[in-house]
């Protein structure tokens, strides 16, 4: 963006300097050269005014397009999060359910072998 600024600036900065030398240097009346002068600086105003117009609504629309382009970005890093938080809670649920069945299977095995033992004692004890 900056590099077309420098050059439309030199552009117009030569094409002024061009035909300011052009009119001082065309045989005519002073009269008719200054209005000469002052119609095509005239001109060289609006054109600029022109170009900074376009130049700004470039420069609107390029931010807007980086903005646009940042909002997606923010909101799919956003969503990216969500997922990632949700699959890591799933995870821990699962690991939880997993070692909540193996607790209780090992303590049902812990019961079987409780008794099993109470039992055999029992049995010891009766036929003794």
């Amino acid at each position: 963006m900056k590099d077309q600024a420098k050059i439309i600036a030199a552009l117009l900065v030569g094409a002024a300097a061009g035909a300011a030398l052009g009119l001082l240097l065309a045989p005519e009346k002073g009269t008719e050269l200054r209005g000469d002068i002052a119609d095509y600086i005239n001109d060289l105003v609006d054109t600029a005014k022109t170009k900074a117009q376009n130049t700004a609504g470039e420069i609107k629309d390029y931010s807007s397009n980086v903005i646009d382009k940042a909002k997606t970005k923010f909101s799919g890093t956003v969503s990216d999060l969500w997922d990632a938080k949700d699959n890591a809670v799933d995870a821990a649920k699962s690991k939880a359910h997993d070692l909540a069945d193996k607790a209780s299977d090992a303590a049902e095995n812990a019961k079987d072998k409780v008794k099993a033992t109470a039992n055999d004692w029992n049995n010891s004890v009766q036929n003794a």
